[in-house]
């Protein structure tokens, strides 16, 4: 029986001492370069413009420009709706007071009003810097992408019967 845990321990070790190496050879190695995302979607936007219109390095350059000076407004915004988030689970975890949560409520659908007219403000900026073909690609790509989602959606729905 000992001599059963001696070997796995063994074993165990010999796994341990080549990861160790393993590692140690590759130490040398740069690491990968990080991902070139402005911020949270806002990053994969510019990633899906550049693979899906083509964008030149310039549009880039633009669109990143913009989200970067747009951070500042939305980040207050998040935030907030977060903290308000935060209190309302007070409520769903605690005693519920139905005056507060409304109240609770009623700030957060402003502040996601305000969200969403920036981030439509936003999108419209970024819309802009398209070119003319770029622009027709992506209102084509949205229109195919609503097509499917009315089709999703019917799928879903019970069908009549039939007399």
């Amino acid at each position: 029986m000992k001599s059963i845990s001696f070997r796995l321990l063994v074993a165990a070790l010999a796994v341990t001492l080549g990861a160790a190496l393993a590692k140690s050879q590759t130490a040398d190695t740069a690491p990968p370069p990080a991902p070139e995302h402005a911020f949270g979607p806002a990053g994969h936007m510019i990633a899906f413009f550049s693979k899906m219109l083509d964008i030149t390095d310039a549009q880039k350059a633009q669109m990143k420009s913009v989200l970067k000076t747009e951070h500042a407004t939305m980040k207050p915004l998040m935030q907030q709706t977060h903290q308000l988030d935060q209190q309302l689970r007070q409520y769903e975890e605690g005693a519920f007071d139905q005056a507060k949560v409304q109240s609770l409520v009623s700030q957060q659908s402003q502040t996601l009003v305000q969200i969403k007219v920036e981030e439509t403000r936003i999108h419209s900026e970024l819309y802009q810097l398209l070119t003319p073909d770029q622009q027709a690609k992506l209102r084509e790509f949205e229109a195919n992408r609503e097509a499917r989602m009315q089709q999703h959606m019917q799928e879903g729905q019970p069908q009549a019967p039939e007399e």
